[in-house]
């Protein structure tokens, strides 16, 4: 093993694996992503403005689409067959997610096989894949699904692969440092027999790392978002007329230190553009802040007593974590000012650092739906980059060691 551990990501996003695997040490060869707007987010923040990654000359530094770049760069692949040492990513999540319906044949599953025959291909030292806790689920049994969770269809490939020690877990990231209840099923399979030393050196090292950071296990929202309130203060959105965006105060806890721009005491952060709630909408959130139980889904019959027209909605817990962020700007109301989130305060729940810029809409409705990843579903769809950098630092010493 070389002593800086190179990597691919598969189903990259706006970036937030690559940016945790980037601060543990490790070296990006490529990444693919097939969206526009995320991919523009991940090449502003880790290729123009960190060079992070070795792209090679005979990959277009542009969006891809998995099953095309198997397609075209067949020879390429292939040639890197035993030369890179870990492979990370998870396709895409809707088709497994529990919050809304599972259907085995969504097309986005697919994506699953596409992710394996890339691994096939490269036959790389050691795989992380990462998604939601529905990749563990049964689907509704049918005449072409055996119900057979994904997840033991993905080990039982990568053994077949010859990754005998292939291991999914669950993972709770509230554990480790990160201010949400965020549950992921993460697999790791390694050609050597070290997938379980890797997991057990991410817990061994989880109060040690926390510490040098001046972190404890369990963040509040406002641990992450106590700065960023609009009591602060406000300017005209430098991106987008007919918006506020909001200023910064000083810094109120270790987590928000870690955080913020370096050198700077205050200012305006990135995509901290408030949403215009009409009047009506602000005295149904202040109901719901004063009134509603804090982190927990009110629906149903619940929504009438505070005047709520929306399916659902949570008003955060300022000590707690919050409940997982979503790719949905109104699915949570801030914990003391009656507003929704930001995708800058959502970013910072990610632990996404304020210097990390996020590019294309901030929403999108209707047709461009399909074509269009806005930042509030970029930020909802990544792995947290601080969970990301702690997994980064188990696979790094364990495979540069073992």
């Amino acid at each position: 093993m070389p002593d800086q551990l190179t990597y691919i990501d598969l189903f990259a996003g706006c970036g937030g694996l690559s940016l945790g695997l980037f601060k543990a040490g490790l070296k990006g060869l490529f990444a693919v992503e097939r969206n526009p707007d995320a991919f523009e987010t991940l090449k502003h923040n880790l290729i123009a403005a960190n060079s992070h990654f070795e792209w090679p000359s005979w990959l277009s530094n542009c969006p891809w689409d998995i099953n095309k770049l198997l397609k075209k760069q067949t020879s390429s692949i292939s040639a890197l067959k035993g030369r890179v040492d870990l492979v990370v990513g998870g396709p895409p999540c809707q088709g497994f997610s529990s919050a809304g319906e599972r259907v085995a044949s969504d097309k986005r599953n697919k994506l699953i096989h596409s992710y394996l025959e890339f691994v096939e291909q490269t036959l790389p030292h050691a795989v992380m894949f990462e998604n939601v806790r529905g990749f563990m689920l049964k689907f509704p049994r049918s005449r072409r699904n055996r119900d057979v969770p994904f997840s033991e269809q993905v080990i039982a490939k990568l053994h077949e692969l010859g990754y005998k020690d292939a291991r999914g877990e669950m993972i709770n990231v509230s554990a480790y440092g990160i201010p949400q209840q965020r549950q992921r099923f993460i697999v790791v399979a390694t050609r050597q027999g070290l997938a379980n030393d890797i997991f057990d050196h991410l817990e061994r090292n989880r109060e040690g790392f926390l510490s040098s950071h001046g972190l404890v296990a369990t963040q509040g929202a406002q641990d992450a978002l106590s700065d960023l309130e609009r009591q602060h203060g406000e300017v005209d959105c430098p991106d987008t007329a007919g918006f506020k965006s909001g200023k910064i105060s000083h810094p109120k806890s270790n987590l928000q230190k870690l955080l913020r721009l370096c050198n700077q005491d205050t200012y305006v952060p990135d995509s901290h553009r408030f949403v215009n709630h009409t009047a009506e909408t602000q005295e149904v959130f202040k109901r719901l802040i004063e009134k509603a139980p804090k982190n927990k889904r009110i629906d149903g019959d619940a929504r009438i007593s505070y005047g709520l027209k929306k399916r659902n909605v949570s008003v955060m817990n300022r000590t707690e974590p919050t409940l997982t962020i979503t790719t949905i700007p109104d699915d949570f109301v801030h914990y003391c000012e009656p507003r929704v989130m930001t995708v800058r305060e959502s970013a910072r729940l990610q632990t996404f650092p304020d210097w990390f810029e996020f590019k294309g809409p901030y929403t999108t409705g209707g047709k461009r739906r399909v074509k269009q990843t806005p930042r509030y579903t970029q930020v909802g769809n990544a792995v947290p980059p601080l969970f990301a950098e702690q997994l980064g630092i188990a696979l790094k010493h364990v495979l540069a060691n073992g």
